[in-house]
């Protein structure tokens, strides 16, 4: 009689622990679509440190950088010649698996001595190095370049371009040593508002979009080999940095989406990308 009230009970246990059970699962089963985090707030530099070569960290030379009518601006007015001093300014915090939205626009005219290369032109440094390891006379921070680019008045150029100053890369299953390659956008010409995302999953995949449209993916972002190696270090992840080039750009929107808690859980990772890259998020003019 003990046994047979014994098995009673557990049934009755475990019928009425199944929709529990159930219910839990699926609330499991099922991400929120994470927030987006503002790195700029909008008022000030505050959470961000800035590298200008041929000078000391935080030697914020000539106002380089500063905040004026709710946007980043990268100004050149203190300037006489722009004497090869290209311009980082970095965030606090390095990243390794996220998605980061920058908005912005060029504006103005290039300052006195820009290369000509450089017209229009600036980037996101992501899987890039800290800033307190480059040398004063540092050109570029070790990283991937997402370069950002403005249309002359003639002739297709591209933007969310891939360059690689002291990196390499992976894509189609060939290591790409080459500088620069270009993605499939579209031009952007005059003081137009662009945005750029790009999704950084560690060392496996990133991928740039251009006002919700995908337009260049690659793997494993890597430092350039040594040794005659054919591949170099792999980049899981690093600092992240907004460029000086010599052409005056507004910076209106910097934010980000951490996703390193999925980075172990590939099917959650997944699922919350797919949601995440579903909706198709332009730069309002």
């Amino acid at each position: 009689m003990k046994q047979n009230f014994s098995m009673i009970l557990l049934r009755t246990v475990i019928i009425l622990g199944l929709p529990f059970i159930f219910l839990g699962s699926s609330t499991e089963k099922t991400s929120p679509i994470p927030k987006w985090k503002q790195l700029f707030d909008g008022k000030s530099l505050k959470g961000w440190n800035i590298k200008i070569r041929k000078h000391d960290l935080n030697d914020n030379f000539g106002n380089t950088f500063q905040v004026q009518d709710g946007n980043i601006q990268v100004r050149y007015g203190q300037y006489t010649d722009f004497d090869g001093q290209f311009g980082h300014l970095f965030y606090k915090s390095p990243y390794s698996y996220y998605l980061i939205g920058v908005e912005y626009r060029f504006v103005g005219d290039q300052v006195k001595g820009g290369p000509g290369w450089a017209f229009r032109n600036s980037g996101i440094m992501i899987h890039g190095q800290d800033p307190v390891t480059m040398q004063k006379d540092q050109e570029f921070p070790n990283s991937i370049e997402v370069q950002l680019l403005g249309g002359s008045d003639n002739g297709d150029r591209s933007t969310a371009n891939l360059c690689t100053p002291g990196t390499q890369f992976v894509k189609d299953g060939k290591v790409i040593k080459a500088h620069c390659i270009e993605s499939n956008s579209k031009t952007f010409r005059g003081d137009q508002w662009v945005r750029v995302e790009v999704l950084a999953l560690g060392d496996s995949l990133i991928a740039h979009y251009v006002n919700g449209e995908e337009v260049l993916r690659y793997n494993r972002p890597q430092l350039d080999a040594v040794g005659g190696a054919a591949e170099g270090t792999l980049l899981k992840g690093g600092s992240i940095s907004l460029q000086s080039e010599s052409h005056p750009i507004d910076f209106r929107k910097v934010e980000i989406i951490n996703l390193e808690k999925y980075a172990k859980d590939p099917a959650k990772l997944q699922e919350v990308v797919q949601k995440l890259m579903a909706e198709k998020r332009t730069a309002k003019q």
